[in-house]
C-alpha cells in the first residue's frame, strides 16, 4: 500500500521497481479525499510519500495521525516500510524522534554523503560515497533511538536512516523523474518564490544530475522491492 499526499508527488521510479518485480500495489490518494485505512490487515508493505504538510500539523491534516498508526503497526509486524520526504518524517515521529522546521529550506540539487553504515546496508551497499540528490523539504528530524544513520547533507545531518531490518526513511527524493520535477516546480511555485529560488534552474539541473540519481534510485528501490518479495500485495 502506498499513500500519496499531493498529485505531483507520485511513486515515480518506486512504482517502476515494484512493477518490474511483478508486485501489485494500491495507492491511497489523500488529496482526492480517499481515507487512510485503519490498519495494515491484508497488506504486506507500506510506502508513504512526500507532501507540503508537516508532521506537527495533525490537527489540520488528521489523516497524518492514522498514517503514524499504520507505521507503528508495520513496525510491530516487521512489514517492509519506505518513507519518502514527509514519509521519512512520519516514520521518525512514530519512532519518538522530534520533527521540526529546519533553519532553511533545502530545495534543489545538493550533494548527499553516505555514512559508514551504508556500505553494509542491504539497500545502499555498493553505491559509492556521495552523489548529487534532489531535495524539497523545510522540516528536519532527529535520528530516532535505535535507528541507523545512512546519509547526510551539508545542511541536514539526517537524510536517510534504517530502523530494524526493512523500515527506511529517505528525506531527499530519489524516485523523481523529469516530469515529476517539472510538476513540483509548477505546483509549489509560491514556495520557490518565497525562498528566492529559480524553478527553471532546478529543472535545468535535472538534465545533468537526474541520470545518475535515477540509476541509484533504481538500485535502492529494486532492492527494497526484493524485501517485499513474496509477502504479497503492498
Amino acid at each position: 500500500m502506498a499513500i500519496q499526499h499531493v498529485r505531483c508527488e507520485t511513486l515515480g521510479t518506486i512504482g517502476e521497481a515494484l512493477g518490474a518485480a511483478a508486485i501489485p500495489f494500491e495507492v491511497i490518494r489523500t488529496f482526492e479525499g480517499q481515507p487512510v485505512p485503519n490498519n495494515m490487515k491484508g497488506r504486506n508493505a507500506l510506502i508513504i510519500m512526500g507532501g507540503p504538510m508537516g508532521v506537527y500539523e495533525q490537527d489540520r491534516h488528521p489523516f497524518l495521525r492514522q498514517e503514524i498508526r499504520l507505521i507503528e503497526e508495520a513496525l510491530r509486524q516487521d512489514i517492509p516500510l519506505l518513507g519518502i520526504c514527509l514519509g521519512s518524517q512520519l516514520l521518525a515521529a512514530a519512532l519518538g524522534a522530534d520533527v521540526t522546521r529546519g533553519k532553511k529550506k533545502e530545495i534543489g540539487w545538493y550533494p548527499v554523503t553516505l555514512g559508514q553504515a551504508a556500505a553494509s546496508d542491504p539497500l545502499w551497499t555498493g553505491l559509492g560515497s556521495s552523489f548529487m540528490a534532489y531535495h524539497w523539504h523545510g522540516d528536519v528530524f532527529d535520528l530516532p533511538s535505535g535507528a541507523v544513520s545512512l546519509a547526510s547533507s551539508e545542511m541536514t545531518p539526517h537524510q536517510a536512516f534504517r530502523y530494524g531490518r526493512s523500515a527506511y526513511g529517505v528525506l531527499f527524493h530519489m524516485e523523481v523523474t523529469e516530469r515529476i520535477i517539472e510538476d513540483m516546480v509548477k505546483t509549489f511555485q509560491d514556495e520557490l518564490q518565497s525562498a528566492g529560488l529559480n524553478g527553471l534552474g532546478v529543472v535545468q539541473q535535472a538534465r545533468k544530475h537526474l541520470p545518475r540519481l535515477g540509476d541509484l534510485g533504481k538500485s535502492v528501490f529494486t532492492r527494497w522491492a526484493g524485501m517485499v518479495g513474496s509477502r504479497g500485495d503492498p
